[in-house]
C-alpha cells in the first residue's frame, strides 16, 4: 500500500490532482483530518494491501498545521510507505484561480484579510511542510488538463519502474524559475547559440546546436560537473528511499543551452545507468524563437 499525501497552498490544484489519482486507481479522499490518518491506515491496511491511496490533507483542518509533524513521524515509526506531494502556484495564478471559482480562501474566512494577505499568510505557515515534501509541482502554467497529465506522467511511471525518476527541467531564467526543482544550475555562461545566424532558428535539441557547444571547453567541463554531481547524489536519493529528483538547468530563454545541456547529459547518464527513469521538460523552448 503506496500512501501519497497531497497538500499545498489553497488554489494550487489539490483537487484537479486528486482526481487524476482516481482515475489512475488510488482510492482518494479529499480534506481527510490528520487526527484519523494513523487509525483509519490502521482499520485498512490489511483490506487495502494492494491498494494504493492519495489524500488531501491541509488548512482546511485546523488540527493539519499543529499536529502533521507528529503523525508522519509516526507513520514512518509504524513502516508506512508514504510520500508528500506539495502543490505550489504564483501568487498571482492563485488569485486569478479563485477569482474565476469565486471560491473563498479559508484565511481569508477566519480573519477577515484580503486574498492576497491570505495567500502570504498561508505560505508562510506551510513553508516548513514544503520543506520536507517528497515533490513539488509548481502548477502556475498548467491548465486542469495539463496538471491531470503531469500526475499520470510521475505517478504512472513510478508504477511501472518503481526506479528513480530524474526530471531535467529546461528553462529561461527571463520566464523564472522552476519551483518545482530541488537543485537549479545556469547555463548562460556558455557561449550563445543565438548569435549565430544559422543555429539561431534551431534549439538545443538539434545536433547542430549540441555539436556547437560541445566544441568549447567550458561545456565540456560543465557537462562533466553535472555528471559527476549526480552520481555522488542519486546514492543518497535511493538510500532516503525517494523515488523522484528534479534538476533544473537554465539559460536565458530555456530554447539553446539549457536544452542542449539536458540532451548531453540525459545521453549520458542514461547509458550508465539504464534503471533510471529520464524525464526531459523544455518549458520556454517554443516562448521565444530569439534566445
Amino acid at each position: 500500500m503506496n500512501i501519497v499525501i497531497i497538500t499545498g497552498l489553497s488554489g494550487s490544484g489539490k483537487s484537479t490532482s486528486l482526481k487524476a489519482f482516481e482515475d489512475l486507481g488510488y482510492l482518494s479522499i479529499d480534506n481527510f483530518p490528520i487526527r484519523l490518518l494513523l487509525q483509519f491506515l490502521e482499520e485498512v491496511k490489511e483490506s487495502l494491501e494492494d491498494k494504493n491511496i492519495a489524500l488531501v490533507m491541509d488548512i482546511r483542518d485546523k488540527y493539519f498545521l499543529k499536529e502533521y509533524s507528529e503523525v508522519f513521524k509516526n507513520l514512518k515509526k509504524r513502516g508506512y510507505n508514504f510520500e508528500i506531494l506539495f502543490l505550489d502556484a504564483r501568487n498571482d495564478v492563485i488569485i486569478t484561480r479563485f477569482n474565476q471559482t469565486r471560491r473563498i480562501h479559508p484565511l481569508v474566512e477566519e480573519k477577515l484579510r484580503s486574498l492576497e494577505e491570505a495567500i502570504e499568510k498561508e505560505r508562510e505557515l506551510l513553508s516548513d511542510l514544503k520543506e520536507i515534501a517528497n515533490l513539488i509541482i509548481d502548477t502556475s502554467d498548467f491548465n486542469v488538463h495539463q496538471l491531470r497529465n503531469e500526475i499520470f506522467r510521475l505517478y504512472k511511471e513510478r508504477e511501472s519502474h518503481k526506479n528513480l525518476v530524474l526530471h531535467f527541467i529546461g528553462f529561461g531564467y527571463k520566464y523564472g524559475i522552476p519551483y518545482e526543482a530541488s537543485f537549479l544550475f545556469d547555463a548562460r555562461f556558455l557561449p550563445n547559440p543565438y548569435f549565430i545566424p544559422s543555429l539561431k532558428p534551431l534549439s538545443g535539441k538539434d545536433k547542430e546546436v549540441k555539436d556547437y557547444l560541445l566544441n568549447f571547453s567550458e561545456t565540456l567541463k560543465f557537462v562533466e560537473y553535472l555528471e559527476s554531481f549526480l552520481e555522488w547524489l542519486i546514492p543518497f536519493y535511493y538510500k532516503d528511499n525517494r523515488q523522484y529528483l528534479a534538476i533544473g538547468i537554465g539559460c536565458t530563454g530555456g530554447r539553446h543551452r539549457s536544452p542542449a545541456i539536458i540532451e548531453i547529459l540525459a545521453q549520458r547518464l542514461k547509458e550508465k545507468h539504464p534503471e533510471i527513469e529520464i524525464v526531459k521538460t523544455y518549458r520556454d523552448i517554443e516562448k521565444d524563437v530569439t534566445h
